[in-house]
């Protein structure tokens, strides 16, 4: 048990704590992090795939309700007539569209014998730096529109909606959010317009089908939480046979005969001859 005692020492223990604590991270947050990056990053990637050759459907297939949400059914097109709520326009600031900045164009959309469903219009581009540009209205009347399902994002808890020069804006498509800011009561999934529909501004790319490095950087992480406690063990391993050799070496020394008064100063000075 002795040669076991540095063990109790701090150091080792707050070592012991540290391989632990990263391996529980790696384990627990940081793999399952990346891992579900990478679930959902195929999923849309398969949603996006499937949306390319599937025919328009109407769009109370999907939402049906005012309440009705649509999270299977991203990217895929529908159609609906109704007419926008023009009054209800709102802004999402803070885009970003082929890599420059953005304004996407928001407005709730009543469709005639369902739900209503907020449309984003497309993007427009900022002038003068970060100011809004003039916007050309949506049509007004009844009007038949072919967009995409798209799942609502989540607003950042301290980022709400304000109005600046009459133009409310908003930090994310929440359709929550804009419900609240508007008034409006809007279906949990929002519609993304496609191109040559009536009241559509720029229409931004589909993304591409690319699963990035999430399940690499997951299985890294996997690889870490195994590797730390097994360096750890190999430290201690390391340790007790260094201290073992240490141990042996000392026991060696205090073994040996002393030397006599005549083999000091025979090493010292040579024998006689």
């Amino acid at each position: 048990m002795k040669r076991w005692s540095f063990l109790l020492k701090p150091g080792w223990w707050a070592l012991g704590l540290v391989v632990v604590a990263f391996a529980y991270l790696c384990f627990t947050v940081l793999a399952p992090w990346q891992l579900g990056k990478n679930t959902k990053t195929e999923r849309e990637n398969q949603q996006i795939q499937s949306s390319l050759s599937a025919e328009p459907v109407a769009l109370t297939t999907y939402l049906p309700h005012q309440n009705s949400a649509a999270p299977d059914a991203q990217w895929r097109r529908v159609t609906a007539t109704g007419h926008y709520l023009t009054d209800a326009q709102v802004l999402a600031r803070l885009r970003v569209v082929g890599g420059d900045p953005a304004y996407e164009v928001l407005v709730p959309f009543a469709v005639d014998g369902g739900p209503t469903v907020l449309v984003d219009r497309g993007y427009v581009r900022p002038v003068k730096g970060t100011s809004v540009p003039e916007i050309a209205p949506a049509p007004s009347g009844t009007v038949s529109i072919t967009a995409r399902l798209r799942d609502s994002e989540t607003a950042p808890p301290d980022k709400g909606a304000f109005t600046e020069n009459g133009i409310t804006q908003v930090y994310a498509i929440d359709t929550r959010a804009v419900s609240a800011t508007t008034r409006v009561p809007l279906a949990g999934s929002y519609l993304q317009l496609v191109e040559n529909q009536p009241g559509v501004l720029g229409v931004a790319e589909l993304p591409h089908l690319d699963s990035g490095p999430f399940l690499s950087y997951g299985i890294q992480w996997i690889a870490f939480g195994i590797v730390a406690p097994i360096g750890l063990g190999y430290f201690i391993y390391s340790e007790v046979k260094a201290r073992r050799r240490e141990a042996e070496t000392a026991a060696a020394v205090t073994s040996a005969e002393p030397l006599t008064v005549e083999d000091k100063l025979a090493d010292r000075y040579g024998r006689r001859r």
